[in-house]
């Protein structure tokens, strides 16, 4: 529709004659017609192009910039009454999803807490292979790999998968001591493979569409041939923890584009002021 728009204006344009002021102004005055009934952008690309085809038009790109200026306030006062009208649906939605999760934040090393689904808790899965999870504030989702086992496995990645043969994998996270470690304690090995954001995205989705009546296969990937089966618990946690994920991810967007917003308000609002102050000085003289 918008690049229909730019079309038109350029065959206008070109049928004019380039440089004159009459055809300058009547597109202002269209920009102005689209910034009154919220076309914010449509009312931009047609601002955009007075600059393009009218670059001798002093007068009217000067009207023009004050016009873009009250266009961009427009469309941050837009997604302020966007996001405030939304957030509180999507607050709602976060305070039941959160029923079941316990949340968890040292905050002398930690920034930022996580949610732990009540069956996650490290405490209740000592010596044991299954998958972890977890999302913190920000809704960032993590799922880890972890292997518990008389022989190191040396694992790397992480594939999921149903009987007829449908799967989603992780990335392969060489080992680094830090998102992939592991450790010996009294004979028994264990591996940490851990996934955050986009690496668990599949994975984490795929737990979350499969019919949770259905056996999930987790194979650890990259070293000796290793697997197991979630449990329908481990399934529960899992599918809760990606739903709280996009809830929050979605809460924390919203909240950062509102205030991104409300500074931009602020620049702008502060320049029209600069040049209120700036006419009136440069009329005193």
């Amino acid at each position: 529709m918008y690049k229909q728009l730019i079309i038109a204006i350029a065959a206008f344009v070109c049928l004019a004659g380039c440089g004159k002021g009459k055809e300058a102004q009547k597109v202002l005055n269209e920009a102005k017609s689209m910034y009154e009934n919220k076309q914010f952008i449509a009312a931009k690309s047609a601002i955009d192009s007075i600059n393009i085809f009218f670059p001798r038009e002093i007068e009217v790109r000067k009207e023009a910039l004050t016009l873009m200026r009250l266009v961009e306030k427009g469309e941050c006062e837009q997604n302020i009454a966007y996001c405030d009208s939304l957030l509180p649906i999507r607050i709602g939605e976060l305070d039941d999803l959160k029923k079941g999760f316990i949340f968890e934040k040292d905050t002398a090393y930690d920034e930022t807490g996580n949610y732990i689904w009540n069956t996650m808790t490290v405490e209740r899965n000592v010596e044991r292979s299954y998958i972890r999870c977890g999302v913190n504030e920000e809704g960032e989702m993590y799922m880890a790999s972890v292997y518990f086992g008389s022989s190191p496995i040396e694992h790397t990645g992480l594939k999921l998968s149903v009987k007829d043969g449908t799967f989603a994998e992780t990335p392969s996270i060489p080992y680094d001591g830090g998102v992939n470690y592991r450790f010996k304690d009294m004979g028994n090995t264990t591996e940490v493979v851990t996934y955050k954001g986009e690496d668990c995205k599949t994975v984490a989705n795929f737990v979350s569409i499969v019919d949770q009546k259905e056996r999930i296969k987790a194979e650890y990937a990259g070293g000796k041939p290793y697997s197991l089966y979630l449990s329908d618990t481990d399934k529960k946690a899992i599918k809760a923890t990606y739903e709280l994920a996009l809830v929050l991810n979605e809460i924390n967007a919203m909240r950062k584009e509102k205030e991104k917003s409300e500074k931009k308000i602020m620049l702008i609002d502060h320049k029209f002021t600069k040049n209120e102050l700036e006419m009136k000085t440069y009329q005193r003289y």
